[in-house]
């Protein structure tokens, strides 16, 4: 291996920045340091100084892998262990990987320049720009990871930060529905994820790159077909692909710039990226890669014709990234991974100009909105299912949010009424029985799953010998001991000469 003058193991700080600079954030939030115009400058300093870093170390990296060639896998150690099941905390450096991630990258640093003034004064500025940062380190660690593990963690650090993002404004009841919506369809693909996961590592034995892609060749087609297959329902439902369309509509709600990173440049083609990724796989299942070549068609048809429906500015850039997602699955479907991946990097950098671009759009037009073609609106048909959006959005709540809703209901009323009376205990209770017992299920190790072991066993310690013991554990006593002196200064305070006495030092003191 060539001698580089940045060592591999740096790339684990591409995610580690954003994620610390969300935490950072919150911190600030709940410090009362992120208020007002010196709070939103402290915010953008540590927005900026993370992007502008974390760009800065991709494109050396890339400089250094087009100089050397590229270090390929790069293994720091253990990330997670028990029993049989191993977790490499890995990271892939290669032109796909780096190129995506630079792409990210910039595209995240522009929209948080950006958002700086766009979300100045707004009540909501430290919180958003906190969840800006978590998608940022979600997308990067999707796109360099090693492993599947590490893509499913990147995976859902990008669908919590789209859902705050698409809730942002919480009080309004429209935008924490849509939240709700756009959670429960990736949940899905979640599913699919940890499908192929799990099915990795019982059939392939491992789920780092190498193995998945050096064991598609020696398993059955019918295995490789349902690995495929989970990874593939993933990546429909985060690129928003048929039938997973409609959530994507509803995330508009969510401010601007978070449309613009979200659902225009950059997380509606992390199921491209994952796809390209695993293009050996896919090649050993072409009936995986004929369905995905078909609901990127399909797909691409939807969005064009609702596109022409629409009237407003971010939803019609919406349906227009939509048509050219589904191209790439149509590309990836027909085995041009390559061709894929280069139209999505350059399809993100161009429509987050556009979506950027959006609030100064209506600025810009003499006259109103142009109306649908003439050859759509005269098939009145087509123009009606178009204005619909093909009927997707009302069956996909009836299939999913509604059943979802009301099976959470009548769960929770087993949970009280049968439950409860079978056990002789409320909920309460059982939770608290739970949490006293003292069994250990599973030993950890790694860096994980070790400084889990040591989290759980000393916060253990903390809460049964200070805290808990019957009420009377040491912190308890101190607190109550506390209180009786506080209660009794207080009612020396009600007293007339205590206060007047008080009075006159603080007088002194002033003076």
């Amino acid at each position: 291996m060539a001698a580089y003058l940045l060592p591999p193991g740096l790339i684990a700080l591409a995610p580690a920045l954003p994620l610390l600079a969300a935490l950072l954030i919150a911190l600030l939030g709940l410090c009362g340091q992120a208020r007002g115009e010196a709070g939103e400058r402290r915010v953008a300093a540590v927005t900026l100084a993370a992007a502008a870093s974390v760009l800065l170390l991709l494109l050396a990296f890339a400089v250094q892998g087009l100089a050397l060639g590229w270090p390929g896998q790069v293994d720091l150690g253990d990330w997670f262990a028990s029993g049989d099941w191993h977790v490499p905390l890995s990271f892939t450096l290669d032109g796909l990987s780096l190129g995506f991630g630079g792409v990210a990258a910039f595209i995240a640093l522009a929209t948080l320049k950006f958002s700086l003034t766009y979300m100045h004064r707004e009540a909501g500025f430290a919180r958003f720009f906190a969840g800006m940062n978590l998608f940022a380190a979600g997308i990067l660690l999707v796109v360099l990871a090693g492993n599947v593990a590490l893509v499913f963690v990147g995976w859902e650090l990008m669908g919590l930060a789209s859902w705050l993002l698409i809730g942002y404004a919480f009080d309004r009841p429209t935008a924490t529905v849509n939240a709700q919506r756009a959670f429960l369809t990736n949940r899905i693909g979640d599913a699919g994820l940890l499908l192929a996961m799990v099915l990795s590592f019982v059939w392939l034995g491992g789920i780092d790159w190498p193995t998945l892609t050096a064991g598609a060749v020696r398993l059955p087609t019918l295995y490789v077909s349902l690995i495929a297959l989970g990874f593939v329902t993933a990546a429909l439902a985060k690129s928003a692909q048929v039938p997973f369309t409609p959530w994507i509509a509803r995330a508009l709600e969510g401010p601007t710039p978070s449309s613009a990173i979200f659902y225009g440049a950059v997380m509606v083609h992390a199921g491209v990226f994952l796809l390209a990724r695993l293009a050996p796989l896919l090649h050993e299942a072409p009936g995986v890669l004929f369905l995905v070549a078909v609901l990127g068609l399909l797909t691409t048809l939807h969005a064009w014709l609702a596109g022409y429906a629409q009237t407003d500015v971010k939803s019609a850039l919406l349906y227009a990234a939509l048509a050219q997602v589904g191209l790439m699955f149509v590309a990836i479907g027909l085995g041009w991974h390559g061709l894929a991946a280069w139209h999505a990097a350059l399809h993100a950098l161009w429509r987050a100009w556009q979506f950027l671009a959006a609030p100064s759009y209506m600025h810009m037009l003499d006259g109103p909105t142009p109306p649908a073609p003439d050859w759509l609106t005269k098939r009145q048909w087509l123009h009606t299912a178009a204005l619909q959006r093909f009927w997707l959005e009302p069956l996909a709540d009836r299939l999913l949010t509604l059943p979802t809703r009301a099976l959470a209901r009548d769960l929770r009323a087993i949970d009280e009424n049968v439950v409860s009376g079978l056990v002789g205990m409320s909920e309460t209770q059982r939770t608290a029985e739970l949490l006293s017992a003292h069994e250990e299920v599973v030993k950890g190790r790694g860096l994980i799953g070790g400084l889990l072991a040591w989290s759980a066993d000393h916060l253990d310690r903390f809460e049964r010998r200070l805290v808990l013991q019957g009420g009377g554990g040491g912190l308890g006593r101190g607190l109550n001991r506390l209180g009786v002196w506080l209660r009794f200064v207080e009612s020396l305070l009600e007293q007339p000469r205590y206060l007047l006495v008080l009075i006159m030092a603080t007088v002194v003191v002033i003076l």
